[in-house]
């Protein structure tokens, strides 16, 4: 059984289905997708992004790696093209302070033999002729790309269908349930559902899982990490683009846009601490609005179509969760993927499904295990 709808939860329920097992239930609060997985920009750029080579970086290159396979498996399986682009990703310098960042990173990937370029400033212009006159030095990470993130969701969803994945909508499970043993089900909005394993990818909403005897009462021998999955606010503008002023992802310190095939251009994004608010505020979009401007002065001539705004999940130390919790056996955590869910989530669905299926949790998990957080006291 898989909780959580989103992304993340529909690509672990496929990848369970794809190795062989034939009774995969997933349940959502919501609507599939409805939540981060449909407000993210969809980009692919772990390069772009990261300032250091850690097990997380290698983690979110293999994922953007796989999206090729990835990307063609859905469009066979659905006929839903998800759009992945892999035009690059160029991150362009303002200010000097940007600059010495620029030069950072692209001394430390180059001397790791990652794949990038260095580019004159006239090169960048020649390239994306609408960015800024002020732009003062430019990278590009021609393996960095993007997808559509909400075609993403909508492949994923037929896909699980059509393999046969039982989805529930519209439910909310309250509680996990464990004995003697481990997971013995849990506790939703519908009633009890009897499973003895459970992949909890409940994105922000993770934390508020209660934990359960089998008798429903609070249980006394069992105890979950203390994950606090933390929602982070970030806010995003559409602008119509018809023609587009972009053919790359463009990044920058303060913000990204992002062209779509369908002239939408998408500005992101803000990180705010707010809860579970996703209002869209004035302060989000004026902030959006310069860092875009910023990009490319031609943005101010574009009418701004929509703005939304998507609630993040953020683990404590920022780094996923992921993999069999040892404290109770047959629960697994695929959450707390932050700004990366759209990223992670076909290397998140290959390495949890083979954890339950192989019984034996890849290497690659071990610095995203919840075991790696404190416990918290159900008692």
């Amino acid at each position: 059984m898989i909780v959580g709808g989103g992304v993340i939860g529909l690509a672990v329920a496929r990848a369970l289905v794809l190795r062989g097992l034939s009774d995969v239930l997933l349940i959502e609060r919501s609507r599939l997708g409805a939540e981060s997985s449909s407000a993210a920009a969809g980009m692919l750029a772990p390069q772009a992004e990261a300032d250091r080579a850690d097990d997380f970086f290698h983690l979110a290159c293999q994922s953007r790696d796989m999206y090729p396979a990835f990307a063609a498996a859905l469009l066979e399986e659905t006929g839903i093209d998800i759009e992945l682009d892999t035009t690059g990703t160029l991150y362009l310098a303002f200010t000097d302070d940007d600059a010495r960042e620029l030069e950072k990173r692209y001394e430390w990937q180059s001397q790791a033999g990652l794949v990038l370029e260095i580019l004159r400033v006239e090169e960048a212009r020649r390239i994306e002729p609408a960015i800024s006159e002020n732009v003062c030095a430019a990278l590009k990470f021609p393996f960095d790309g993007q997808v559509e993130n909400r075609r993403l969701i909508s492949a994923l969803a037929a896909s699980t269908e059509k393999l046969g994945v039982r989805l529930a909508t519209g439910t909310t499970v309250t509680s996990l349930r464990t004995d003697h043993r481990g997971v013995a089900g849990v506790e939703t909005s519908r009633g009890f559902v009897s499973t003895e394993t459970v992949v909890i990818a409940g994105g922000a909403w993770t934390s508020m899982l209660e934990l359960k005897g089998r008798s429903g009462k609070t249980s006394s021998d069992k105890t979950l990490p203390n994950l606090c999955i933390e929602p982070v606010r970030g806010q995003m503008l559409c602008f119509e683009a018809n023609p587009q002023i972009a053919r790359h992802v463009v990044y920058t310190p303060r913000g990204y846009i992002v062209p779509r095939r369908d002239g939408r251009l998408l500005a992101g994004s803000t990180t705010e601490h707010a809860g579970f608010d996703k209002r869209v505020t004035a302060e989000g979009v004026s902030s959006l609005l310069s860092a875009a401007l910023e990009i490319s002065p031609q943005i101010g001539a574009l009418h701004l179509a929509a703005s939304w705004a998507g609630l993040r999940p953020r683990a404590a130390d920022g780094l996923p969760v992921l993999g069999p919790y040892a404290e109770i056996d047959g629960l697994f955590y695929a959450t707390g993927h932050y700004r990366n869910g759209i990223l992670l989530a076909p290397i998140t669905g290959e390495l949890i499904a083979g954890a339950i299926v192989d019984q034996v949790p890849s290497t690659s998990l071990g610095s995203f295990s919840p075991d790696r957080f404190d416990l918290v006291s159900v008692n």
